[in-house]
């Protein structure tokens, strides 16, 4: 595997983008891009397949940029959720160790949504890494079809075919507020934290939903977490674990730990009671404060034994081409 060293000194190259624009587009190999320790404020489009991004310790090997939905473009208009990404991942065949992804434009009140990582692809493997942002983190594409608000989905895939990717994030923790994890990939987390933090304009009302699943209809699955924590400095019972973007949105919950912050509801219909006939909300064998099932709303699935089991990271990310991102 060909390997190239990025530092701030005495690296192959002092920039990501250096070393990116090194690889040819239609690469059909692993390379590996390996950064060392610093504070790289850079913003990536990384369209190369076959793509390794490695740091050595994550808190320490940091990614960062400071757009938000309300920054301006250059012709005057305001970039939105789309084109607000510190880091977009628009290929097949991606990993990321090892590393902090950071939008740091600041909270949504101010500085509108601001995506750290904007994933829109197949067989993307996140490991060890760190997502830090406020309002929409995370974006796991694709798009939906059509975007409710005309026009608002500008940004780089705005046009294109909407494919079903598959994404796999293990052991990372994503921090956010309002839908910090939100997109209609099909998504699975194992062994994540997931941290709410606390809005300082939330004033009594929800402090925040950690996801917004857009799952098309007719895709069997959309997020997993498994065996995760959900962690958080917001008021007890002011978060809430979910809620639907789109009318199908599917997002299972088992065997995770849920602090007080969860609300005893744990899910939120967005204010359209016709998304409780669609939306597939699951939990089974949650524990901790936040793990009221027995006070969900009746909309809620509570999965048998059984039916969990099958949420493996094979079945779920498994296809014809046997894609197992376990390690």
């Amino acid at each position: 595997m060909r390997k190239i060293i990025v530092a701030k000194s005495g690296g192959d190259y002092s920039t990501i983008q250096q070393a990116l624009d090194t690889i040819e587009k239609d690469n059909k190999e692993w390379v590996e891009i390996h950064l060392l320790p610093g504070v790289y404020h850079e913003r990536l489009e990384i369209e190369t397949p076959y793509i390794r991004l490695t740091g050595e310790d994550a808190k320490n090997t940091v990614i960062t940029f400071n757009n938000g939905a309300a920054t301006l473009m250059p012709d005057g208009d305001p970039r939105g959720t789309f084109r607000s990404y510190t880091v977009f991942v628009g290929t097949h065949d991606f990993i990321a160790e090892n590393i902090t992804f950071e939008n740091a434009a600041g909270p949504g009140y101010i500085a509108g949504q601001s995506l750290a990582l904007y994933a829109d692809g197949d067989r993307l493997g996140f490991y060890n890494c760190r997502f830090l942002g406020y309002q929409d983190t995370i974006f796991t594409g694709p798009l939906p079809p059509t975007s409710i608000i005309p026009n608002s989905f500008k940004g780089p895939r705005a046009k294109s075919p909407r494919i079903n990717g598959r994404q796999y994030y293990q052991n990372c923790y994503i921090r956010g507020d309002v839908d910090f994890i939100f997109g209609s990939a099909t998504a699975y987390f194992e062994g994540c934290e997931i941290f709410s933090k606390v809005r300082d304009n939330h004033r009594g009302g929800p402090c925040g939903y950690a996801s917004a699943a857009s799952t098309p209809e007719g895709q069997r699955y959309g997020y997993i977490f498994h065996s995760c924590r959900f962690t958080s400095d917001c008021p007890e019972g002011s978060v809430y674990l979910g809620r639907p973007w789109r009318n199908f949105a599917h997002t299972a919950v088992i065997n995770c730990q849920m602090g007080g912050h969860i609300s005893k509801q744990g899910w939120h219909n967005w204010n359209k009671p016709e998304a409780e006939k669609t939306m597939r909300f699951e939990e089974y064998g949650n524990t901790g404060e936040g793990a009221c099932l027995q006070e969900r709303p009746q909309w809620v699935i509570r999965l048998s034994k059984e039916q969990a089991q099958q949420y493996t990271v094979q079945n779920v990310l498994g296809g014809e081409d046997g894609w197992n991102p376990q390690r």
